[in-house]
């Protein structure tokens, strides 16, 4: 009686008795008896036969919907292992689909809900720490001895605001690299003016540091590009090559370019980078031995360039053992 409440069910068998009704309306009519008789016993089989297979149909769907819940709310895997070829088979496929893309779909978002867990984890440490410090310099400021040892303290409480700031600033361009909202622009890029404002930040941190810096750039070096967002990635590998140079060493930048793609290097005379911090160094806020820095200036570099079109890759200049990293820009051939 439970398969005749199904709206489905009862109509096709009202349709099939209906059809087979009226062939053992003519096979009376144009036969005799007899053959209506053999009409009415065949309508009742096939009637008996179409409820017998559609009850098993109909068992297997729901059988198969009651699994189907139970992943929805308990979350267990679906075993298609004990079905077998038939008219929910197409069905049974496409569930099967739906089930693995759900279950990589959730494992996927356990490990991004667990890496932004880290990351706010680093984003607090990062920023706590030079406020923390900022915190300990208000009070040697108040009571400090003489103007001298105020210079000295304010100096260093704007240097730790700036790298605060510069840290928020760069936290949220890298923001924006992930949701896809930065906008690149492609337009002629002059090779020699890019070099030139990467470096002009940099300047009185080379003079500082004792670091010198060498470019050999042929003039008229370009290629199709986004000018200020290429300038900020080659300045964060700047930056990171100078911090890791002693003084005396030498931060070397060159370019070529051809047909295909304007590359550039940049390599200093450090101690190079370890097999250990290569597979690692463009993930956010890693560190790796003897890094000043945050851990994000070379991922954002990365997501710069790669918003291009381009690549940014590391390793170790074999000349010199220094760190060595090379910029791809494709260039547009018509």
């Amino acid at each position: 009686m439970s398969l005749l409440r199904n709206r489905s069910f009862a109509v096709e068998l009202a349709v099939l008795a209906a059809a087979l009704g009226v062939v053992d309306a003519l096979a009376w009519a144009l036969a005799g008896p007899g053959a209506g008789l053999a009409a009415l016993t065949s309508l009742a089989l096939a009637c008996a036969l179409f409820a017998a297979f559609s009850t098993r149909r109909y068992r297997e769907i729901a059988r198969l919907a009651a699994e189907v819940d139970e992943v929805l709310h308990g979350g267990r895997r679906i075993d298609f292992a004990d079905y077998r070829e038939g008219d929910v088979a197409v069905l049974k496929n496409e569930l099967a689909k739906m089930t693995a893309a759900l279950a990589g779909a959730t494992e996927r978002l356990g490990k991004e809900k667990a890496a932004l867990a880290d990351a706010l984890a680093d984003v607090s440490h990062q920023i706590r720490t030079p406020l923390t410090a900022i915190g300990l310099l208000v009070p040697a400021i108040e009571d400090a001895a003489g103007p001298a040892e105020r210079t000295r303290a304010l100096r260093e409480l704007e240097t730790l605001v700036e790298r605060v700031g510069w840290l928020v600033t760069t936290l949220l361009k890298l923001a924006k690299a992930d949701a896809g909202a930065i906008r690149v622009q492609a337009a002629p890029v002059d090779v020699e003016r890019l070099v030139r404002d990467a470096l002009a930040p940099l300047a009185g941190a080379f003079d500082l540091r004792g670091v010198a810096c060498e470019v050999d750039v042929a003039p008229g070096t370009s290629f199709t590009g986004d000018a200020a967002w290429s300038a900020e990635a080659l300045g964060n590998v700047l930056k990171n090559c100078l911090e890791h140079t002693p003084a005396g060493g030498t931060v070397r930048l060159s370019a070529s370019e051809d047909a295909v793609a304007l590359r550039l290097r940049v390599t200093d005379t450090g101690p190079g980078i370890t097999p250990e911090d290569v597979p690692h160094l463009f993930e956010r806020f890693y560190r790796g031995a003897g890094s000043e820095g945050f851990g994000i200036g070379l991922s954002l570099a990365r997501s710069l360039v790669a918003a291009q079109g381009g690549t940014l890759r590391a390793g170790n200049d074999r000349a010199t053992g220094g760190a060595q990293f090379d910029f791809t820009f494709p260039k547009m051939v018509v």
